[in-house]
């Protein structure tokens, strides 16, 4: 790593002293110019003369109001007031001003640590100061965070500079750890777009392949769907079913539901308690209020209902609320938070536990959400012709419902699974949300479907459907707003928030995933049916070079 040195000082007699406690003088206005009275004579002087020529114009100004005398007009005594005026103001703001922002600026600037025999350095103290810190050296701040002095979160804040904290961060790491972090790249990323929102201490970032499957005629439009991922095979499969779908007239997708959730749970002295506030938050007569509370969280935010679960004297509320554009769970936690203040006046005996109740489910499986849904619950479906399944998928459509029959639902009920009643959809949807800027522990969710294939047209064509329940997308805020997710979001034509109509972008994303799911599920299931997946993967997910000489 480049960093910027300075010739080392010399070292000072008495190199073995103990270390020292520098009191750090700050600037005053009386440093300035040599005062001709005493310090105390002059501001006593000042005071005065501010207070003396304030009384004096209001009582001028209260005459000129009086006799309907313009202000403007001035006598030569009110403008030797007003230069008076200014005048001890401006000491006074000069005087007492800088102490007083610099108690703000300078909070633990008083004492600084010196290393013995480096008086005049500032490196490995035990308190960096924070406008100090841009004019240390890197060498010596790198120091101080080996050292354990200066905790390494503080750097982008300390230092005002993100690309800078991130390499001096890096650099004291391996010298900590003693590994090289060579090949991670620093360079080239912009490290300022995810301050306070999508990563913290960071030190690089991990370069991620993006490849494009399609043309996807989806719903009548042709979309080139962007696929982060490392596993060969995966986007040129993808491609295969999309040119499948295409050449059969394409897919149609439907959003059956459009909301996100978040269930907290709180406990009351008993479960009568408990049960009462069930009945309240289930009445139809308070939901208007209740709505009219939850919603003031965003203006996209529009509470849709409220499913409520007793365990004991512990109450679980499932509230479910449209978000917009937004994938949505800040936008819902902060609508909870508001009902559960709201609820405190007439339910004060109730204890909040928590916000989340895992009641939601977020990032786990749960059958509420394979049976309830969240996020959008969508459904996609082609019709695939005879000669396409052979020509392109290189089998047959009873050997394909056959497959799906014992492979995704009979195959997954012996496994006892949760949601998971398909090839590999978890596959292509971690690809798209990784490309897009999604959160990708939401697939353990987003990934719930149900693939579905029936021979049809007297056994000729191929039905196939994807049901997924909890596809939980965004076009706003986390990642989609860094440069290259942005960029992928742009490819879908979703980019940001849709100004025609709100939560538009966002419902189209999830039927582009269930559409690339369809592609991803029907031409994995083919290349099963056929025997060809060891024989794909052997030619596409092999490497020839030997990475045992590549390690560090």
């Amino acid at each position: 790593m480049d960093v910027r040195r300075r010739p080392p000082l010399p070292p000072r007699a008495g190199g073995g002293e103990p270390v020292k406690q520098h009191q750090i003088n700050h600037p005053k206005a009386s440093d300035a110019l040599p005062l001709p009275l005493p310090l105390y004579l002059t501001n006593g002087l000042f005071f005065t003369l501010f207070f003396t020529v304030a009384y004096f114009l209001l009582h001028r100004w209260r005459e000129k109001i009086r006799s309907s005398t313009p202000l403007h007009v001035v006598t030569l005594s009110e403008i030797v007031a007003l230069f008076s005026l200014f005048a001890s103001v401006i000491y006074l703001l000069g005087f007492f001003g800088i102490d007083f922002v610099q108690s703000f600026v300078h909070p633990w600037n008083d004492v600084v640590k010196v290393p013995r025999g480096h008086d005049d350095q500032l490196c490995g103290t035990t308190h960096l100061s924070v406008p100090a810190m841009p004019e240390q050296e890197d060498e010596e701040i790198i120091n101080s965070v080996v050292s354990g002095a200066t905790p390494s979160y503080t750097l982008e804040s300390n230092l005002g500079d993100c690309r800078r904290a991130a390499a001096i961060r890096r650099e004291a790491l391996q010298r900590t750890t003693r590994r090289s972090l060579e090949g991670l790249p620093l360079e080239g990323f912009d490290y300022d777009s995810i301050l306070g929102q999508c990563c913290e201490m960071p030190i690089g970032y991990v370069q991620i392949p993006v490849g494009v499957a399609g043309p996807l005629l989806l719903n009548g439009e042709e979309l080139t769907v962007p696929m982060a991922t490392t596993e060969g095979c995966l986007v040129a499969s993808t491609n295969r079913g999309c040119k499948a779908i295409y050449a059969s007239g394409g897919a149609h997708c439907v959003i059956l539901k459009d909301g996100m959730t978040r269930a907290p749970v709180v406990r009351f002295n008993s479960a009568v308690r408990a049960a009462e506030l069930k009945f309240f938050l289930e009445d139809p007569e308070n939901f208007d209020s209740l709505a009219i509370v939850f919603n003031r969280s965003s203006r996209f935010a529009k509470l849709q209902r409220i499913t409520c679960a007793v365990a004991g004297k512990n109450l679980y509320m499932r509230f479910t609320c449209s978000t917009g554009d937004a994938m949505g769970m800040n936008m819902v936690s902060k609508g909870v938070q508001n009902v559960l203040d709201f609820l405190q006046s007439d339910f004060p005996d109730m204890d909040v536990i928590g916000i989340s109740g895992n009641f939601c489910s977020d990032k786990k499986p749960a059958a509420v959400n394979w049976i309830e849904g969240r996020g959008k619950s969508v459904v996609c479906e082609a019709v695939i012709k005879e000669e396409v399944v052979r020509k392109v998928l290189k089998t047959n459509v009873a050997a394909l419902v056959e497959l799906n029959m014992l492979k995704n639902l009979t195959g997954s009920a012996m496994a006892g699974a949760l949601g998971g009643f398909n090839a590999h959809a978890s596959n292509i949807v971690t690809a798209v949300y990784i490309a897009t800027g999604q959160d990708p522990a939401q697939n353990v969710e987003s990934s719930h479907c149900l693939t579905m294939m029936e021979a049809i047209n007297d056994g000729k064509d191929l039905h196939v459907s994807v049901t997924m329940p909890s596809i939980e997308v965004g076009t706003v805020g986390g990642g989609t707003q860094l440069a290259s997710q942005s960029a992928c979001l742009n490819l879908l034509g979703v980019k940001g928030a849709s100004k025609v109509s709100p939560g538009s972008n966002s419902r189209k994303l999830a039927t582009i995933v269930a559409g690339s799911v369809l592609a991803g599920e029907l031409s994995l299931m083919s290349a099963l049916a056929a025997g060809q997946l060891v024989k794909s993967h052997m030619k596409y997910n092999r490497s020839s070079k030997d990475v045992s000489k590549l390690a560090c």
